[in-house]
């Protein structure tokens, strides 16, 4: 992925900023969640094999969880309403309805962790995007590919 990003510093730096403000969004687990939600939805098998290994050794999140996450959920109720919800954003473009925003907020998250959220969706979803055109070498462990689980 770093090889495909080295070709454009314009997009290294927008995207190096957006990890470096968005690594303080959310708590470690909920982050990579939505990054493995996000990263099924748009079928990126790079980023798949990236936030499972992140989430297995970072989040210390264990394989079922990843998988749930894989699928838009979590065991933990509040993270289970931001995977949800995030996934939501995903696949409607962020035209969410009223009961999806009213779900993710009566689980505890301020509508600044709404747009954490949603910045989280965009920033997942470049990645996804510049993997998904350069498919870059797999440099990370194998895991099933989007839409198999």
């Amino acid at each position: 992925m770093m090889a495909s990003f080295a070709k454009s510093p314009i997009a290294f730096n927008a995207w190096a900023t957006l990890l470096g403000s968005l690594s303080k969004a959310l708590d470690v687990k909920t982050r990579d969640s939505i990054g493995l939600a996000v990263s099924e939805v748009n079928g990126c098998n790079y980023c798949l094999t990236v936030h499972s290994f992140t989430a297995e050794h970072m989040a210390k999140l264990p394989a079922d969880e990843i998988i749930l996450a894989r699928r838009g959920h979590a065991t933990d109720p509040k993270r289970d309403a931001a995977v949800q919800f995030a996934r939501k954003v995903i696949e409607t473009r962020g035209q969410v309805s009223d009961s999806d925003l009213n779900s993710v907020r009566d689980a505890g998250y301020t509508d600044a962790n709404v747009m954490e959220i949603v910045a989280l969706v965009a920033m997942y979803s470049l990645t996804n995007f510049f993997n998904n055109v350069f498919d870059p070498e797999k440099d990370f462990p194998a895991v099933a590919p989007a839409g198999a689980i």
